[in-house]
């Protein structure tokens, strides 16, 4: 049975989002041209705001409820500051780059690793510490945050504190990007 998404619990909206990148890292090694810049474009895009609601809404969670908290989540954020720096790179470089490839292949492998460590460590974790109640709340936060989130990634920006003075800025001038670049 599928789950609407008001339905969805916290865990089940991030780990179902940690799917739909497996699939565009899938289609942008598949695809060439056109076809690759616009998979790499949704793929950057959900990379951005996922990252973005997960340590505005999910880590200080996270930190202040799991046992352990403080460590875990210090490491998901070294992990995704990594990641962010490597996505900034490949976000300024052409497809056809010969380095292109080998980054994104890099960046792939990063970013599914700490996926997984995310879904072990911490997601499942959460399951034990809130109701389904409480888990529904949080993924209607987490969609929040998603919807006015930068769309384009932001190295050094991890931390909740960090995102919500300088996220309402990144993000309109991430659209306005967006939206030259479309036309």
């Amino acid at each position: 049975m599928t789950q609407t998404k008001t339905e969805m619990d916290v865990i089940d909206l991030l780990v179902h989002q940690h799917s739909m990148i497996r699939d565009l890292f899938a289609e942008v090694l598949e695809h060439s041209g056109e076809q690759r810049r616009e998979s790499f474009r949704r793929l950057v895009q959900l990379l951005a705001v996922h990252e973005t609601a997960e340590e505005e809404i999910v880590h200080p969670v996270s930190r202040r409820s799991l046992p352990g908290g403080e460590g875990i989540v210090d490491d998901r954020l070294a992990e995704e500051r990594e990641a962010k720096e490597l996505l900034s790179e490949l976000d300024g470089m052409d497809i056809h780059d010969p380095q292109f490839l080998p980054k994104l292949d890099k960046l792939r492998v990063s970013v599914l690793t700490h996926a997984r460590a995310e879904e072990r460590y911490e997601f499942y974790r959460l399951k034990d510490e809130f109701s389904d109640t409480q888990r529904r709340a949080m993924a209607a936060a987490v969609r929040a945050a998603e919807a006015t989130a930068p769309t384009h990634p932001h190295p050094g920006v991890e931390s909740a504190t960090a995102n919500l003075a300088v996220g309402p800025v990144a993000s309109v001038i991430d659209r306005v990007r967006d939206i030259i670049r479309s036309t």
